[in-house]
């Protein structure tokens, strides 16, 4: 562990500008730069920006001009990285990717600090396209993101177990708020005029609800996270959402979210249960389910090997769990040490 992050540490010193472009990084004073050093310590963890290969793959189709889908690529990651930052805090989270949080080094007004300067960078950044629609569709987008999480935050505070339709719902807008932003910003520079909504939200419902079984289920997930981590913050995912409803007689899901236990004991049980009343099965069927809507969809637009592409990598992960499942050796996180 100290090797990996004295040599990430190196990588920020080396590399200050980060994920925030450059040209707003020069020229900063010290009050700014100080800002910028926390988001940078949080994107030199982040993920496999799927978000930026998500707009390169769509841009097959609306042939954005390079220079102003650079911007919207800067805008949309940084944004993204930025509410990481806020999501760690919401959810207590220790670690990212297996590294601790940003809040855990420089505490929790800074980071929040940080992250809406870095909120504000990217509405400078959009007044950049010099495009009159550009602001709005910033502003419902993110709107749409705040008001998703709300919801999330809401449900989990008040141990109130949604419907699957009513998470679908809230996933549409946390999810798909930044999918839209990117996405609805290229729009405004392409001739490209098909409605892709229904595409966006379905591969919205698709990365959340991936992100969820990975979070149970996925031992890449549990070495990067805390173990099985939506289970100590509480959170109605979508595997438990299934099992709470689908077992109305039986309280223990509630019980063991409304504990926010960090117990691996009580984890493992926990995630037995789900496994033993279907709810990852389900789970699986409703990826595959969502995974073949999106090949529907991109066969309807006529062709996208590029998005086909990131969609069939992102797909391995719930394939090989389900051929495992039917050789009858399921290897849930419960089985991991």
């Amino acid at each position: 562990f100290t090797w990996r992050w004295l040599s990430q540490q190196s990588k920020l010193e080396d590399s200050v500008s980060c994920r925030v472009p450059s040209a707003t990084v020069r020229g900063m004073s010290v009050q700014e730069s100080t800002e910028t050093e926390t988001f940078c310590f949080a994107t030199l963890f982040s993920g496999k920006q799927v978000r930026t290969k998500l707009s390169q793959a769509f841009n097959h189709w609306l042939n954005v001009p390079e220079d102003k889908l650079q911007v919207i690529i800067q805008v949309t990651e940084m944004l993204h990285n930025a509410s990481l930052l806020i999501d760690d805090i919401e959810d207590s989270s220790t670690l990212r990717r297996g590294f601790p949080v940003a809040h855990s080094i420089y505490g929790i007004p800074s980071v929040i600090n940080s992250a809406n300067y870095v909120y504000f960078l990217g509405l400078e950044k959009v007044l950049t396209l010099e495009h009159p629609e550009a602001v709005r569709v910033f502003t419902r987008q993110l709107l749409e993101l705040h008001r998703g999480q709300g919801l999330d935050i809401h449900w989990r505070d008040t141990y109130t177990c949604p419907t699957e339709q009513e998470y679908r719902n809230m996933v549409l807008q946390k999810t798909g708020g930044l999918f839209g932003l990117a996405v609805g910003l290229m729009q405004l520079f392409s001739d490209w005029k098909q409605d892709l909504k229904p595409l966006l939200d379905t591969l919205g419902l698709f990365f959340q609800i991936r992100d969820d079984y990975a979070n149970l289920s996925s031992r890449e997930y549990s070495e990067n996270k805390s173990f099985c981590e939506d289970l100590t913050e509480g959170k109605f995912s979508f595997p438990t959402i299934h099992a709470i409803w689908s077992r109305p007689e039986s309280t223990q899901v509630q019980n063991i979210l409304r504990q926010r236990t960090e117990n691996t004991d009580i984890k493992r049980y926990c995630v037995d249960y789900l496994e033993k009343v279907g709810s990852f099965a389900y789970t699986r069927q409703t990826l595959r389910d969502l995974e073949a809507e999106v090949y529907r969809l991109i066969e309807e637009f006529g062709g996208n090997p590029q998005l086909e592409s990131l969609v069939t990598h992102l797909s391995k992960m719930h394939r090989e769990a389900e051929a495992t499942a039917e050789a009858g050796g399921e290897a849930h996180c419960s089985r991991i040490h």
